[in-house]
């Protein structure tokens, strides 16, 4: 039987229209669709957190600066390289400027951690005083004050600046030298021989220009108060007192301290460079400047380490022999003797400070030296593929 009432449906569509109810809920819906979206209290409002916006701002303004320095970088290469003209691989500018390079890398990075050297040379003399680098700084600066720390920083500076000049330059040349007397085939081949008769080659003739402002750094900071003022003072007390030859007194141990540990750096080096870019995708060429300058600081790290060990017991003996040699006394029967006194335990005195000192230190060499070839548009040094001739490496990493 058929309702005498309407149904709601039919209700709805008749009234619904008019409804007062039906009317505001379209004005609601309409208000909604055209308001903006109102956060909900759930939501983190971002102007509430302004050191968010500051640190984002400080990504973008480091961005804008690094984008700026690169650019700058490269323009100042490109002038660089202008000005220099073309080098050609293995001429005489190319060692020039390899030369130039060694110094840049080693004269500063060698000053700048005269404060580790200052405590590590005392300690190797008399391990009892200083019990650590923090006592021996702040012995140090008590009684000469904050300069004190950097006792020895000249003769340092200048020596290492020579050293580095030829020894690195040194270097790229007699690898060339000794790789074309053994032939491409047996270059390849015995190469880390080549790595190693190249830098022992380079490393004679880098300490005869070191030695005499490596006495001069090694009595500054043996002594105290220190026998010299600065380098020249220093030099000029040396010649008066014991002539030339006094300048040179440590040049055995220094050869015995040297060139080891330069043939551990470069041998060490080239095969940790080539060993990170076997193990990495792709080719070096692939990698950008930033990526090899960093290949080259962490291989350059590495094989500081390994330096520090084979080289620190002559490092020791160096010390003794500049600061404890009798007039007229022969090296061979001063090391005897300096044995005797500190045992064989005392030729490791301060090895802790020194692996950390010359990790450090030979991998910013390393990348300082790698650095300043990118910016002449030189290729970095090792990681050559071994099925690869050099000459088309070279050109891949140029281009």
């Amino acid at each position: 039987m058929p309702s005498l009432f309407p149904s709601t449906s039919a209700l709805s569509a008749t009234f619904g229209a008019s409804s007062p109810f039906h009317t505001r809920q379209q004005q609601q819906q309409q208000q909604q669709q055209s308001a903006p979206v109102k956060r909900s209290p759930y939501v983190a409002r971002t102007e509430l957190y302004q050191a968010w916006d500051a640190l984002e701002d400080a990504k973008k303004k480091t961005q804008q600066i690094g984008n700026e320095v690169v650019k700058e970088y490269t323009k100042a290469s490109n002038v660089a390289q202008a000005k220099a003209g073309h080098i050609e691989l293995f001429s005489a500018k190319y060692y020039a400027a390899c030369t130039f390079g060694g110094l840049m890398a080693c004269g500063f990075t060698h000053w700048a951690v005269t404060p580790l050297d200052l405590v590590k040379c005392r300690r190797q003399v008399d391990s009892k005083l200083y019990t650590g680098n923090m006592d021996g700084w702040r012995k140090i600066i008590a009684a000469d004050g904050t300069r004190g720390i950097y006792t020895g920083g000249s003769p340092t500076f200048f020596g290492y600046s020579i050293q580095g000049a030829l020894k690195y330059g040194g270097y790229e040349f007699f690898k060339k030298f000794y790789s074309d007397l053994a032939g491409e085939e047996n270059a390849v081949k015995y190469k880390t021989y080549v790595y190693l008769a190249g830098s022992a080659s380079a490393e004679f003739f880098a300490d005869i220009g070191l030695c005499p402002l490596e006495a001069v750094k090694v009595r500054m900071q043996t002594t105290i108060p220190p026998f010299a003022t600065g380098t020249l003072n220093g030099i000029n007390k040396i010649v008066s007192t014991e002539g030339v030859a006094g300048l040179y007194k440590g040049l055995y141990p220094l050869w015995a301290r040297q060139i080891p540990y330069t043939m551990m750096k470069f041998a060490s080096f080239e095969t940790i460079v080539e060993m990170i870019y076997h193990r990495l995708p792709g080719k070096k060429s692939d990698y950008g400047k930033g990526a090899q300058t960093g290949v080259a600081f962490s291989a350059g790290y590495l094989a500081g380490i390994l330096c520090a060990i084979v080289s620190h017991p002559a490092d020791v003996m160096v010390s003794k022999l500049n600061s404890n040699r009798l007039p007229g006394e022969g090296s061979g029967a001063a090391v005897s003797r300096i044995y005797k006194d500190i045992g064989f335990g005392g030729l490791w005195n301060g090895l802790p400070v020194r692996i950390v000192m010359i990790g450090t230190l030979t991998g910013l060499q390393w990348m300082i030296y790698d650095s300043f070839k990118i910016f002449m548009g030189l290729p970095t040094t090792g990681g050559a593929p071994p099925k690869e001739s050099v000459t088309a490496e070279l050109k891949s990493l140029v281009k």
